[in-house]
């Protein structure tokens, strides 16, 4: 497989599509020595990584099996997601914002997105671009996925209650929002996330391996968000599908979680930690 060359980001850091060569034809997204993303051009419903396999949960769950959706994906990556959503839900209407035109140029080279498939890309920072929007976006995302990160780490200001509450417009009625949270000892930067999305939303749960649920190991922890009503019933079910182990916190649990912190607000943000060194090998 011919890969393109790194290309250098805006930040200054350097993005690269690796083969992966335990999976045939599978590509992964590193951003200075950080995986990022992986792609089986193969099989786009063959989700590699633990977090995006429990995101990839919700999306099979939360709507009728095979139904299109409109979903809006804040961060791209190697748009793993909205190929999944492709692969899995045929007609979805998707649109995604992601910051640095070099990697879509990166990413569309080396892993070109299905010709027929209504994947839009939007290029600039995910909240700046929220208020550029086609107004008729307001109210009509069943799915809205927050996976920004600049290096490592998700920048402060994709993180408070100012950027969910333009984030909130764009979601349909009974549709949900999924956050990716990366954080280590003590979750200080979750339970802000927790804090924040309580305020924000009617029912709010927490998925991830127990240990990093716990703050004992540096790990994702996946949020789902929504207002519908009747509540999610369809969440307890996410943690049958694995990856395994898995705990989830909701109810009670969850709000304990949440107790822990104040509702961070765009005066009291901080960037989600680095991942401890090598821990990627």
């Amino acid at each position: 497989m011919k890969l393109p060359d790194p290309v250098t980001l805006s930040s200054g850091l350097t993005a690269a599509i690796e083969e992966d060569e335990w999976v045939p034809g599978a590509v992964q997204l590193v951003v200075d020595g950080t995986p990022q993303s992986h792609v089986n051009l193969r099989n786009p419903a063959d989700l590699f990584y633990e977090y995006i396999r429990r995101i990839g949960h919700v999306i099979d769950l939360f709507k009728p099996s095979s139904q299109p959706i409109s979903a809006l994906h804040l961060g791209g990556g190697a748009f793993t997601l909205p190929r999944y959503v492709e692969a899995t839900r045929p007609g979805s209407r998707q649109q995604i914002i992601e910051l640095e035109g070099a990697l879509v140029d990166l990413v569309r080279e080396a892993a070109p997105l299905p010709q027929r498939a209504s994947i839009r890309v939007r290029r600039g920072d995910a909240r700046a671009m929220l208020a550029k929007l086609p107004a008729g976006m307001h109210g009509a995302m069943d799915l809205i996925v927050v996976d920004v990160f600049a290096g490592a780490q998700t920048p402060a200001h994709i993180s408070s209650v100012e950027f969910y509450d333009a984030l909130k417009p764009f979601l349909s009625p009974g549709g949900v929002v999924v956050v990716n949270a990366a954080d280590g000892a003590g979750l200080p930067f979750v339970r802000g996330q927790a804090a924040t999305l309580a305020d924000r939303f009617s029912v709010v749960a927490a998925i991830a391996e127990p240990q990093v649920l716990k703050g004992r190991r540096f790990g994702n922890v996946v949020f789902v968000a929504s207002d519908a009503d009747p509540d999610l019933e369809w969440l307890p079910r996410l943690l049958a599908g694995g990856p395994f182990p898995a705990s989830m916190l909701a109810g009670p649990e969850f709000a304990a979680l949440a107790a822990k912190a104040k509702v961070v607000t765009d005066a009291t943000a901080f960037d989600s930690p680095a991942p401890p060194e090598g821990i990627f090998g």
